[in-house]
């Protein structure tokens, strides 16, 4: 007989599992110095986020393309995915480490993420017909927690070889793919699409109200995982310090954390005054942080770390609340494919946005440039006003 669960317990497996598996996302960025010692060059950095990014991207195209998570059980499709995604960061730690290899096997990370994170909100949606912008809240905000854990393992234990870390983030991760594949069925609201249509993408493309809540997507994505990625030189900048230490690493995980808490305030506050709010006014908010850094890049010491918190909480929230305007815009059958879609091409701007700033970087201290991040937020503003409209009193 089938496993039957409640949709609370549904989403508690499914938050947990999301934060296990999204903790491999960053497992190499915390790495990043260590790699540049063992291979004698600079600027893994971004090379390796953007590897990841890239690696999503084609995951996402490929899932949505082959609307896997609508053809398949989307739990069955999660548990396969979280588990690849850790064979390929243990393989790391296997095979002779080279410039190729970190790279190849950080990309393949990412594609498989493609089957973590969209697919954990498709199945989420597939138990909450109302209630979803809630429910995504709590989810994305494991994928932040998940994003962030590496820099934690890092500052409680700067003297940690590399290795420990990527083993602890694949461990974490078969765990969250088991809780997902064993323990939560196909969802009551879920509507198989068995079906392979060529066609489907242009079809949902034309959709406006998807369009709206895409571009405001996208204009978050510009500014979030740049922030985050070079979110540990900008604390160095600010801070007037030389290196990036056991501290520095614990405020990233601290700043990238919060905004895990503000998805899912973020979510329980849409309860009430419905996505669209949350997701604007977020965006808005995040963009008034970038542009304040370009007016003010000498911040008082005592008021970086505020200002950083602040910014990780508003950069953060829209993001879960975007992704509810994107399932709400399609019908439940294509949700699957819609979000993976989203997914694919905002996170392909995140690379463009990644290696735009590092080359920035190479020219500018980082508190004279991220703050033009606001770029992202504020034409996504207008790209949502554009094709949705927007009222305060909606």
């Amino acid at each position: 007989m089938p496993i039957q669960i409640s949709s609370r317990s549904a989403l508690i497996l499914i938050v947990i599992a999301q934060f296990l598996g999204t903790s491999l996302w960053f497992a190499g960025n915390v790495a990043a110095q260590d790699f540049e010692a063992l291979l004698g060059t600079s600027g893994m950095i971004s090379w390796i986020t953007s590897a990841v990014q890239l690696g999503f991207i084609t995951g996402t195209f490929l899932y949505a393309f082959g609307s896997i998570a609508d053809r398949y059980s989307p739990s069955a499709v999660f548990f396969y995915s979280a588990v690849l995604a850790a064979t390929f960061n243990i393989l790391l730690i296997i095979l002779p480490v080279g410039f190729v290899s970190v790279l190849g096997f950080r990309f393949l990370v990412g594609f498989f993420l493609a089957g973590i994170y969209p697919v954990g909100m498709k199945i989420a949606s597939d138990y909450y017909e109302k209630g979803l912008g809630s429910a995504l809240g709590f989810l994305v905000g494991a994928l932040v927690f998940g994003t962030s854990f590496p820099f934690l393992i890092k500052a409680l234990g700067a003297e940690y070889s590399w290795k420990i870390i990527l083993l602890v983030t694949s461990g974490l991760a078969i765990i969250g793919g088991s809780l997902v594949g064993f323990f939560v069925p196909n969802g009551p609201f879920r509507k198989a699409n068995s079906v392979f249509d060529l066609g489907l993408l242009p079809k949902l493309a034309k959709i406006k109200s998807l369009q709206g809540a895409a571009l405001g997507y996208f204009g978050h994505m510009w500014e979030l995982y740049t922030f985050w990625a070079l979110l540990p030189f900008l604390l160095m900048d600010l801070r007037n310090e030389t290196s990036i230490g056991a501290e520095n690493s614990f405020w990233t995980f601290a700043i990238i954390a919060i905004g895990g808490v503000s998805c899912v305030v973020g979510g329980l506050i849409s309860g009430k005054l419905g996505s669209e709010k949350v997701a604007l006014y977020s965006l808005a908010g995040s963009g008034i942080c970038g542009v304040l850094l370009i007016i003010f890049p000498e911040i008082p010491n005592s008021m970086i770390l505020p200002f950083l918190l602040i910014w990780g909480v508003l950069v953060t929230a829209d993001s879960p609340q975007f992704s509810t305007l994107v399932a709400q815009s399609v019908k439940a059958e294509y949700r699957g494919t819609a979000l993976t879609m989203v997914n694919s091409i905002g996170f392909g701007l995140t690379i463009i946005s990644i290696q735009f700033n590092q080359f920035m970087s190479n020219h500018f201290l980082p508190r004279e440039f991220l703050g033009w991040l606001a770029i992202g937020p504020i034409l996504g503003l207008l790209g949502y006003r554009y094709f949705r409209g927007f009222s305060p009193s909606k």
